[in-house]
């Protein structure tokens, strides 16, 4: 078929007739009818007209739609001369050309280019008619001083892009021809007789100059392009112009300005000539000595010439920066993270042009990217080639030294306003068991209410339980310490521990030998055991979730040899025992690892942490004298280590322990005498109050010191009395001092919400009781039975 050159329509055609005519034959062999024949053979006629014009008049299919191929795009932009551009129909810019970066500077999306704001603006105009229009055109577009002809035409299949090109205008063929002379051989030449010569933009800044009037403008610089040409020159009283830089005694120049174009943004061509005919050279071996002398300072130093490009790098540099010297950067930006470079090269780029002071960044190098340094740079001149300085400082340990004192700064703070909310705390919480107790005397347990008080009672038991760790992160809680052995506080809770790791992760448990004792609370540090054990235990769950993970408790002893050669400049050289607690778990985040030993802090999900586990272990290790630091990379679990000094002073006596508070039974629960209570709390001096009365005592109150004074003055002696510490007016301490210059035997009950260790620090009175808040109202009766017993 294809050799007789039918086409397919044609040849469907030609076999529709052939069965028409076949078809009609039959029918009149059939029949024998003529007029039934040619009925059947004109119906036959009639479909093929039908099928020929519907072919005819249906529209012509479109060929299949091919990807565009942007590879063979870019190689055409990239042919062409011309700086060209391609955006689509939302504005993004989808591909250009290297003479579009070379002259927008990097890849702005037109319309908003830097070309001004009037410029943007007709930009944006010859887009919208390019979209209305398919083509438009701006005859003169000023980009950095050069004169463009910009055109904007819609293009693509279906006229979804917009093309934007850039051209010369003539008048530009001609100033960068110009540009070429004054600046090669042709420069060279006219400096030779005498003639300075440069090219201006039209707000006076140097767009070319020959070597002749660089060297005389500024005695040995590379280049004053893009700098301000009227800050090389003076006039004396006469008139005369000469050089800024050679002064009044200078040669008088003679300025001649050379109209080669027409228009008010139109570049100057401008000669300078005097009456002698050598010119100044720069000394031959200049650059060759501050190169000698860059590579001999102590200190990180690089050298960068106009371009941005690295001209030389001493040895401190190249150990700042971590520069591999056999494949040393060619930009600086090349040696830091993706987010610095634009900084970098902007900085770089306004010091090259003529910027004088010096600035100072914090960049991240690409090789040390969690710790940033110091970048200095500074504008260079009369360095040759060189046209920034740069210099380097590694100040990460300064950094680390400024983070840890800041974190220690604001632990100390909020420690302060931990001890606070708990004296507050404390003071609602007496309130609150005091009369949980004074209820629980008229209700006995078949009571309907019983059940209700106990619940509160327990609750506000556990309240008074977070009160004692925020005391104890404060340091400021009670401790009574004892010379021990870590190994046998490990030992004593090691069989907790086991029950709360489970089955599913192991404890592996191992000792140092020669461990020096130490000194502390042994009941503090079992609770600091099982706070760092517990949460290594959650973060290995959260790991491993299916079971597995290892959690290691070890002790060894670190001498201070040992510790001067870690280098810290937080722990002091001493002996120290040490306890390490290493989990497998996911480890800790570095962003969040400053903040883990903050209170309230948790990362575990609402109602599963109280965010007090870790902020406990840190005020009880400080209040030691320890110290404790968490070391941990994401992914490769934790280690929590605690260094506590060795206890080198004689062994003293342990003191007995305060016996637990037990029932009084009916036959000890009355009391005699009269009891003087001071307390500025209305809720604590009304529950107080009302217990002491129940017992027998006689109660007089006061609100305040001075009060309490007054009432002195009124009543017989007492035979008790019981006061806050920390009160407006006059504090507990001075009004006792006053007290006991009229009772010099009085017995002194003190009650406060702050911690008796520190408040011990403050009363300088001896023959004084102590009861910490909150107290049960039997542990009020104990605490006047036993401070009238003692008297």
């Amino acid at each position: 078929m294809t050799s007789l050159g039918l086409s397919p329509v044609r040849l469907a055609a030609l076999i529709a007739v052939a069965a028409g005519i076949a078809a009609a034959v039959l029918v009149l062999l059939l029949t024998g009818s003529w007029i039934a024949a040619a009925g059947f053979l004109g119906g036959a006629v009639v479909l093929i007209g039908i099928a020929a014009v519907w072919r005819l008049l249906a529209p012509p299919r479109a060929p299949e739609g091919r990807a565009v191929d942007w590879n063979i795009t870019r190689a055409v932009a990239a042919a062409s001369t011309d700086a060209v551009a391609v955006t689509d129909r939302a504005g993004r810019l989808v591909c250009a050309n290297d003479a579009y970066e070379h002259l927008f500077g990097d890849f702005p999306t037109p319309p908003a280019l830097p070309i001004g704001e009037s410029g943007v603006d007709a930009l944006s105009h010859a887009g919208r008619l390019a979209w209305r229009d398919g083509t438009a055109t701006i005859d003169r577009l000023v980009v950095e001083g050069s004169v463009m002809i910009a055109s904007v035409t819609r293009a693509g299949e279906e006229a979804d892009m917009l093309v934007w090109r850039f051209a010369a205008a003539p008048e530009q063929d001609v100033t960068t021809t110009a540009e070429q002379l004054i600046a090669g051989e042709s420069g060279e030449r006219l400096g030779q007789v005498g003639i300075m010569a440069a090219l201006l933009h039209s707000d006076g800044r140097v767009r070319a100059a020959n070597r002749a009037l660089t060297l005389r403008a500024t005695g040995g610089e590379a280049t004053i392009r893009h700098r301000d040409f009227a800050h090389f020159l003076i006039t004396d009283s006469r008139g005369l112009l000469r050089f800024e830089r050679e002064g009044l005694e200078g040669t008088p120049l003679r300025l001649l300005q050379v109209p080669f174009l027409e228009g008010d943004d139109s570049p100057i061509l401008i000669v300078l000539l005097d009456d002698r005919e050598d010119a100044p050279a720069i000394g031959a071996s200049a650059s060759a000595h501050v190169r000698s002398l860059v590579s001999l300072m102590p200190f990180g130093m690089a050298l960068v010439d106009r371009d941005g490009r690295f001209l030389q790098m001493n040895d401190s540099f190249v150990r700042a920066a971590s520069v591999d010297p056999h494949a040393p950067p060619l930009y600086p930006g090349d040696l830091v993270v993706r987010e610095d470079k634009a900084a970098v090269a902007d900085a770089i780029r306004r010091f090259a042009g003529g910027a004088t002071h010096s600035a100072d960044m914090a960049v991240r190098l690409k090789d040390h990217p969690d710790e940033p340094v110091a970048l200095t740079i500074a504008g260079a001149r009369g360095l040759g080639d060189a046209a920034v300085l740069l210099s380097l400082k590694d100040n990460s340990e300064e950094s680390r030294l400024k983070r840890e004192v800041a974190q220690a700064t604001k632990m100390q703070a909020v420690g302060q306003l931990a001890g606070g909310v708990a004296h507050d705390f404390n003071n609602i919480l007496t309130a609150i068991l005091g009369h949980c107790d004074l209820m629980l005397m008229r209700h006995s347990p078949g009571d309907s209410d019983y059940d209700d008080i106990q619940q509160i009672r327990t609750n506000s038991n556990r309240a008074a339980g977070l009160t004692r760790q925020l005391l104890a992160f404060s340091r400021q809680q009670t401790l009574r310490p004892q010379v021990l052995q870590l190994p046998d506080v490990v030992s004593e809770v090691s069989n907790l521990l086991k029950r709360l790791m489970g089955e599913t992760v192991k404890l592996d448990v191992t000792h140092g030998r020669n461990l020096g004792p130490v000194r502390a609370d042994p009941g503090q540090l079992e609770q600091v055991v099982v706070n760092l054990a517990v949460n290594a235990r959650d973060a290995i769950m959260t790991a491993h979730p299916r079971g597995g993970g290892t959690l290691t408790i070890q002790t060894r002893s670190v001498t201070a040899a040992e510790v001067r050669a870690m280098g810290s400049d937080i722990l002091p050289a001493a002996d120290y025992t040490t306890l390490s607690v290493t989990d497998t778990g996911t480890g800790i985040p570095a962003d969040i690892l400053p903040k883990i030993f903050e209170p309230f802090f948790t990362t575990k999900e609402l109602g599963k942490g109280t965010g007090l586990g870790l902020s406990t272990v840190y005020g009880i290790v400080k209040q030691s004298g320890g110290w404790i630091f968490a070391d941990s990379r994401p992914g490769q679990g934790a280690t929590f280590t605690m260094y506590l000094p060795v206890h080198t002073a004689p062994e003293a006596p342990v003191l007995p322990t305060k016996p637990a508070i037990r029932e009084m039974p009916k036959s000890e629960a009355w009391a005699q005498g009269t009891v003087l209570l001071v307390e500025d709390e209305d809720m604590v001096r009304a529950v107080a109050e009302r217990a002491l009365a129940r017992q027998g005592y006689t109660v007089v109150t006061a609100d305040n010191g001075e009060a309490a004074l007054e009432v002195l003055d009124r009543i017989d002696r007492p035979d008790l009395l019981i006061s806050d510490v920390v009160m407006p007016t006059m504090d507990g301490p001075t009004m006792v001092r006053h007290a006991r210059e009229r009772y010099p035997d009085l017995p002194v009950l003190f009650m406060s919400g702050y911690a008796e260790e520190q408040l011990r620090k403050s009363i300088d009175l001896d023959n004084v009781a102590f009861l910490p808040k909150p107290f049960s109202v039997q542990q009020l009766w104990e605490a006047a039975r036993d401070a009238l017993g003692n008297r």
